[in-house]
């Protein structure tokens, strides 16, 4: 039988040493965030992770299921100009995957995982439910209405449609970080086969969550388009309250843990705090004399000899003092993965408008629409991730020895090599697109199609879906692994908020470049993409890529993981 229980010594400012049991091993039981005792062995695992990940299907689709055809709405019923529409989803986009940090910082600081995700599910049905309702036409006779799906709204169903959107995005805010991390929290990462199994479940939350989503995003965009935008919404609520469902019927496997009687972000701020004081005493021991060094020394001396815990506070200082700097050593990485997810943005957006302009026939007569195109990046992940997980990550383990292959960071790594790449072969692609317009005499006619094929435009969408799996998937794994326990939704989050500032990034020089290329002529972004400058742009993204690779890998080479992970049971 293995020891129930492991001890953990914690040393505190007061000198006092405290032994605090610590439930690591199966048959060991462990409170929950509800007062109970589990035994370990009847929770967690791949059981009370499935359930999670069922959670996170059905809000992905009801998120997806808004979010992927909200644009078509706010041009139609809602009668709002291009440009002034995009904008509100951009911003709206943005906030969204910002929010999860406020969202993890709650359910870290107060209420825990299990009762966030409860709070926010609900939080998340009056949205939609708000977000329904507004949709109505306001009137139920279909003669009144040229097209009863683009039927105008009222004013106030407008104020009532945003004041929704909003409220969606402050739950999923909450959901978002804690659904994920809660689900990883079920494996026990000092066991070598849950510390296995806790890596595969990154890869396969993202298939659930993707293949799924691309099923019914793309069943809700036809019912939103075609029968009813009431209806397109109210799908979403229904598949909402069946998240919520499946998560309380999942309660009696999970592990879940307990809130610290101290605030988490307090001890960071503390540690922080700490080390920037360990850094200005540095700095004035650094600059003085030996002679006025020397002086100071015999002062420290007697602080130390009349206080009466002084030496403990140094331990604890020195403990703080590394924490912080593992801390700041995540930023960095942060920092370095934004170009990323402004390259990731692309697919949705200048790869689309491409795309409308080549030829989309299938036979003689069908035609597909630019944004279906889109569906390869979630099919290359799809096939991706089984191919990583069962092919690449156990020869790599017969090489490495490690759980997960390679390390995150290599994952990582690669993912951003790839994102070069894709954005090169999406120039040429361009140059190419260009090129053949001019050789068709096609240059002034923009709703001509150039006789050149969709398919030219695979590979960009194959390597933009891989790049997902290696970089951000890795990143999951990486800020979920590297923060303390009790802090891993905020781990997530940041994963989130990389997506999130990344797609900022993306709109900032869009923007930026549009205002001065068309102050000198014509703009790269003009609205007659052959009269445009796309290749541009993804040379200059190129660039920056190939920078943030090279800043990647010197961040990554310093960079010290936070902990060993076990090689043997």
């Amino acid at each position: 039988m293995p020891m129930a229980r492991q001890m953990r010594i914690a040393v505190h400012m007061e000198g006092e040493m405290e032994i605090e049991p610590v439930a690591h091993h199966v048959g060991s039981m462990k409170a929950d965030d509800a007062g109970r005792l589990n035994s370990r062995s009847a929770t967690g695992g791949w059981t009370a992770a499935i359930f999670n990940m069922g959670v996170e299907i059905a809000e992905r689709s009801a998120y997806f299921g808004v979010s992927s055809n909200l644009i078509s709405y706010l041009t139609g019923p809602l009668g709002e100009s291009m440009s002034s529409a995009a904008t509100a989803v951009n911003v709206w986009s943005g906030v969204s995957s910002m929010l999860p940090l406020v969202g993890a910082f709650v359910a870290d600081s107060y209420l825990g995982r299990y009762r966030t995700i409860v709070l926010a599910s609900l939080l998340y049905l009056l949205g939609l439910g708000m977000l329904t309702l507004s949709s109505m036409p306001p009137t139920m006779n279909p003669s009144e209405c040229t097209d009863f799906t683009a039927c105008p709204r009222t004013q106030f169903q407008a104020g009532v449609f945003y004041f929704s959107l909003y409220v969606i995005a402050f739950a999923q805010g909450g959901h978002r970080p804690c659904v994920q991390t809660f689900g990883a929290d079920q494996f026990d990462e000092n066991n070598l086969e849950e510390c296995k199994s806790k890596s595969s479940f990154f890869n396969w939350w993202n298939f659930g969550v993707h293949a799924t989503s691309l099923v019914t995003t793309l069943a809700l965009n036809y019912v939103q388009d075609n029968i009813g935008w009431t209806l397109g919404f109210g799908i979403p609520w229904i598949f909402m309250g069946v998240a919520l469902t499946i998560f309380l019927l999942g309660t009696r496997f999970y592990r879940c843990h307990l809130i610290e009687d101290k605030n988490p972000f307090a001890k960071i701020w503390k540690a922080c705090a700490t080390l920037i004081n360990s850094w200005q005493r540095t700095s004035i021991f650094a600059t003085s004399t030996n002679g006025s060094t020397e002086a100071l020394l015999p002062h420290a001396s007697d602080r130390t000899k009349h206080s009466g815990y002084s030496q403990h506070e140094s331990i604890d200082d020195a403990g703080q003092e590394e924490e912080a700097k593992g801390l700041l050593q995540l930023f960095p990485i942060w920092a370095a993965c934004l170009t990323s997810a402004a390259v990731l943005g692309q697919s949705t957006t200048l790869f689309t408008k491409q795309a409308s302009t080549l030829d989309r026939r299938i036979g003689t007569s069908f035609q597909v629409p630019p944004a279906a195109l889109q569906s390869f990046v979630r099919i290359s992940l799809i096939a991706f991730i089984p191919v990583y997980d069962r092919v690449i990550v156990p020869m790599a383990r017969n090489f490495t020895g490690l759980p997960t292959g390679i390390t995150m960071l290599q994952r990582i790594g690669t993912g951003l090599f790839l994102s070069v790449i894709m954005m090169v072969a999406a120039a040429l692609i361009e140059m190419k697109r260009l090129e053949t317009a001019r050789d068709f005499g096609l240059v002034d006619m923009p709703d001509v199609a150039i006789p050149m094929s969709m398919w030219w435009l695979l590979p960009p969408y194959v390597l933009d879906g891989i790049m997902f799996v290696l970089t951000f998937v890795g990143l999951q794994e990486f800020f979920y692994g590297q923060v303390r326990e009790e802090m891993r939704s905020l781990g997530l989050a940041f994963y989130s908020s990389v997506l999130g500032a990344g797609e900022l990034l993306s709109g900032f020089l869009v923007s930026v470049i549009d205002k001065v290329t068309g102050s000198r002529g014509e703009s790269w972004f003009s609205d007659n993409l052959n009269h445009a400058h796309l290749d541009y742009f993804y040379w200059l993204l190129a660039g920056l890529s190939s920078i943030q690779l090279g800043l990647f890998l010197c961040f990554a080479q310093s960079y010290v993981y936070k902990k060993k992970v076990p090689t043997a049971l």
